[in-house]
């Protein structure tokens, strides 16, 4: 009986930490061209959640995602993450705030451009914000290292 108690308890705590990080990232790098990859970070939102675009409009009180890149001498950044998925712009009449938000999943992609033919990584951070229609989580930090090669 114990042992099934210890199991009931590991279980419930692993549905309660679920439940407190309703976003996966996946984190990977594909080859388009010589010397040139796209990283993709990949987050999977669970039903009833919304992650924030890198973008906001004025009237937001939303935490945008925000990327922090490490500096890398082998490569140079192309351009800026775009965000590929079903852009949603929500709007509370009652509070008068709007957000640009996903709701299922979003993929943030970035060009960089290899200075040489190299194995290296590109390494930093996610900081994001979720919310459901009663409540926002506080802001949470996911570390990644993507190889590239």
């Amino acid at each position: 009986m114990k042992q099934f108690f210890t199991l009931f308890l590991l279980m419930l705590g692993t549905l309660v930490m679920r439940a407190q990080n309703p976003v996966t990232w996946a984190f990977s790098s594909k080859k388009i061209a010589d010397k040139t990859y796209e990283v993709h970070m990949k987050a999977a939102i669970q039903p009833g959640w919304h992650l924030y675009s890198q973008s906001q409009p004025e009237d937001a009180i939303a935490i945008p995602t925000g990327f922090t890149l490490a500096a890398n001498p082998l490569f140079t950044l192309d351009g800026k993450i775009r965000e590929v998925g079903k852009l949603e712009k929500f709007h509370d009449k009652k509070l008068d705030i709007s957000a640009n938000q996903y709701s299922t999943t979003v993929d943030f992609v970035q060009v960089i451009k290899l200075k040489t033919n190299a194995k290296t990584s590109l390494t930093g951070n996610v900081e994001y914000q979720t919310c459901n229609d009663e409540r926002c989580l506080p802001p949470k930090k996911v570390n990644f290292s993507i190889a590239i090669q």
